[in-house]
């Protein structure tokens, strides 16, 4: 997800939900019976994630890697950016002590 460049903070944000979402309304077009509301289920869920802003597309980011590296204490912590550079060795510092501060500023 990070995109690197020696004087920018950048992320690279995909944003397939529309895509995804044409593509379950194309399949349920033409849906049987049987698999119609599986399909409608499917459409709702993904509809909930169409339109989320950046910046909170990075907090999610930020807690599913902290998440995942075992760590549980504040998102902004020393000890977290250093999970967070662990966790994607190709972050920078700055990068990793900017997302870390945006998902605390999130409640993260």
């Amino acid at each position: 997800m990070g995109l690197l460049t020696k004087n920018h903070l950048a992320v690279l944000v995909l944003h397939d939900v529309d895509e995804v979402l044409a593509a379950l309304r194309e399949e349920l077009a033409s849906a049987a019976d049987t698999d119609r509301p599986g399909l409608e289920r499917a459409l709702a869920l993904v509809g909930r994630y169409t339109g989320r802003p950046e910046g909170e597309l990075r907090v999610r980011w930020v807690r599913e890697r902290l998440t995942a590296s075992g760590f549980t204490g504040p998102a902004d912590s020393t000890e977290a950016i250093k999970a967070l550079r662990r966790a994607e060795p190709g972050l920078s510092l700055l990068q990793a002590v900017t997302y870390a501060r945006e998902a605390a500023a999130a409640g993260a």
